[in-house]
């Protein structure tokens, strides 16, 4: 059975719609029928990736503005469903990078900024949004989380913290309401390809006293492959994951090999 009649007719909320991944997975949901309810606080970015959705043979797509991180925000979010829109899908993709330092020179201000988009934001969502789908008996939740909280990630405590804390919610959430036929997981991609990552190698080479390149070659180098992993290879996944029966309280790798040994 092919992902498209598998997954087609059903609505997904993808938070953080408006970054590189969040488009990425947006467009493949889409590609699989799916609508699509693209959450982010930039109006500008969100409508560029609507207008991608649109291009798709099957899925539908509308924008939602919200803050994840905001109880009110997240409330309201929820009242701007319509009638016909019951999210089965939801996506908790929304996350900030954190600081670039050693942990002596966090301050707590920028950790609980990194701990609030990347793990209050998920659990509001999943508060909000889960009773809808326990009445039903069906849904799907899934956490992106990071290879980088399964394995050390020098000057990055905060944010290695987030997703190490996203992986324990997400296992213990499984136990909780896999019972009544909702599948929580979450997927751990490996470092990415794009903006995101090129800010960090620049704010490493700045520490370091290197260049970006040597230091997304030293980084890149760490991964069985030796390379990072492209936006829509880990959209590929997701799919995967929403399309493989019994899959509930499992974290799924795609990192092009960076937890294997150096």
């Amino acid at each position: 059975m092919s992902a498209a009649s598998t997954l087609a007719g059903r609505t997904a909320l993808v938070t953080g719609a408006g970054g590189p991944l969040g488009r990425a997975f947006s467009l493949a949901l889409a590609a699989a029928g799916v609508r699509v309810l693209l959450v982010g606080r930039n109006p500008v970015t969100l409508a560029e990736t609507l207008a991608e959705v649109d291009k798709a043979d099957r899925g539908t797509g509308r924008i939602a503005l919200a803050d994840v991180s905001d109880p009110a925000s997240v409330a309201a979010l929820a009242d701007t469903l319509r009638n016909d829109e019951n999210v089965s899908i939801l996506v908790n993709n929304a996350g900030i990078a954190g600081p670039v330092k050693p942990l002596v020179d966090v301050e707590p201000d920028e950790w609980d900024e990194v701990f609030a988009a990347n793990v209050r934001g998920v659990y509001l969502l999943c508060r909000t949004f889960l009773p809808p789908m326990l009445a039903a008996g069906r849904g799907d939740i899934v956490n992106v989380a990071s290879v980088s909280g399964k394995r050390p990630l020098l000057n990055r405590t905060p944010y290695t913290a987030s997703k190490m804390a996203l992986l324990g919610l997400t296992r213990t959430l499984a136990g909780e309401v896999g019972p009544s036929g909702v599948a929580v997981n979450s997927l751990s991609p490996g470092p990415i390809h794009g903006p995101r990552m090129a800010r960090n190698f620049r704010l490493e080479a700045e520490l370091t006293g290197t260049t970006p390149e040597a230091a997304e070659h030293a980084f890149a180098s760490r991964a069985a492959l030796g390379r990072l992993v492209e936006n829509h290879e880990v959209a590929t996944a997701l799919i995967a994951m929403l399309t493989m029966p019994g899959l509930c309280g499992a974290d799924i790798d795609l990192s092009a090999g960076m937890i294997a040994p150096a």
